[in-house]
């Protein structure tokens, strides 16, 4: 598959009412209408020096039900957020996606210092907004809720210039002629392949929910190899999605969400980064409503990691926190704003479905100074 390039174009602006009952946060950002620019190869945008620099400040990927568009967020210390567009989109998704709309982005830097994001091709509004005539891209019954057909993949160097492939698994391999969806997908490097590997959610028909994993090719643009499911669920008609891997010293451990009573989010590990994944069944969020879409992070320079999970269950949405240094113990630390929480967003809310990873200090005040429209993308 071939990667697919469209111009730039200016950012939709944020839902006029979301931004009227929001709570007054302080605004350390200024809005522009500038966005990521989408570009046919990266052979002009090298990595920038920065990128060898230690990576002690953190980039946060979201989108917005309100826009169904990708933002970012940076952070110095792990714990205070700002969007670099004062909370609008820094890709719209009617621009990129075949549905007008995008959920679930990810983010990880690989070992050839690019960065790779991949986002779900949904929009969930896309009749009542207009932009399309059905509910859904396929008929409900027999495709489901939600029902999509691409993955998107994007490539970058420097968080600015980016590749962009519209991924489409049912045309890609007869055996998932038939999938209803293809969900949050996320990327991890395997090092014994030495390929990028893909994972995400997906169904035949409309079928239960099950992961999967396939591997990339080096340019980013498509999968290479017939998805294989990731973890074996022991009751296979419970809806099992969302997963999130990260390799903790020897071993991975995989975040998800498994719609059981209590439902939420619940880990497995392996010694293998394909498996197979030790069932658990203790829910590891310490939430009382639904959460999904859990990532895992380091704070630098220490042993603890922090689970942030997107609680759709509370009125508005916002994301959750918890930290752990053993994986066995997870300490609720709020979520973003609220009182007596160290975790805030401070010109933004509502964020959903995102990822985190480590930048530098430059890489964060490039892409601040870009949308600030006081740097060049250059």
């Amino acid at each position: 598959m071939k990667a697919f390039w469209i111009s730039g174009a200016a950012a939709l602006a944020c839902c006029a009412g979301a931004w009227a009952t929001s709570p007054k946060v302080s605004v350390t950002a200024a809005a522009t209408d500038r966005q990521l620019k989408v570009v046919r190869d990266l052979g002009r945008y090298p990595a920038p020096r920065a990128a060898r620099l230690p990576q002690t400040a953190y980039l946060m990927t979201y989108f917005k039900d309100e826009t169904h568009s990708l933002y970012f967020a940076v952070s110095r210390d792990g714990y205070s957020f700002t969007d670099v567009n004062n909370g609008r989109p820094v890709l719209s998704g009617r621009d990129i996606a075949d549905q007008k709309g995008v959920r679930d982005p990810h983010i990880m830097r690989g070992p050839d210092d690019s960065f790779y994001m991949s986002m779900t091709d949904l929009h969930i509004f896309a009749r009542r907004e207009g932009l399309r005539t059905t509910e859904w891209e396929r008929p409900d019954k027999d495709f489901g809720w939600g029902n999509n057909r691409n993955l998107l993949f994007m490539k970058s160097r420097d968080l600015i210039h980016w590749t962009l492939a519209k991924v489409d698994v049912s045309r890609l391999f007869p055996a998932f002629a038939n999938a209803g969806n293809a969900w949050a997908p996320e990327t991890i490097w395997d090092p014994a392949k030495r390929r990028m590997m893909v994972y995400f959610t997906t169904r035949y028909g409309n079928g239960p929910n099950f992961m999967v994993y396939s591997y990339a090719d080096p340019a980013f643009t498509t999968l290479t190899t017939v998805p294989e499911k990731i973890l074996d669920y022991p009751r296979p008609d419970v809806n099992v999605i969302d997963a999130d891997i990260t390799k903790v010293g020897d071993r991975y451990h995989m975040f998800y969400v498994a719609h059981e009573k209590p439902g939420n989010i619940r880990q497995a590990v392996s010694d293998r980064l394909t498996g197979p994944y030790a069932y658990d069944p203790q829910k590891v969020d310490p939430e009382k409503v639904a959460a999904e879409a859990p990532t895992l992070w380091r704070r630098h320079g220490t042993d603890t990691y922090v689970l942030m999970y997107d609680v759709f269950g509370a009125k508005p949405n916002n994301m959750g926190f918890a930290e752990t240094k053993d994986f066995r113990t997870f300490t609720d630390i709020g979520r973003f704003n609220d009182p007596g929480s160290r975790m805030r967003a401070t010109n933004f809310a509502s964020p959903k479905h995102g990822a985190v990873m480590p930048i530098t200090v430059a890489e964060a005040a490039r892409l601040e100074a870009y949308f600030a429209g006081t740097g060049s993308a250059r």
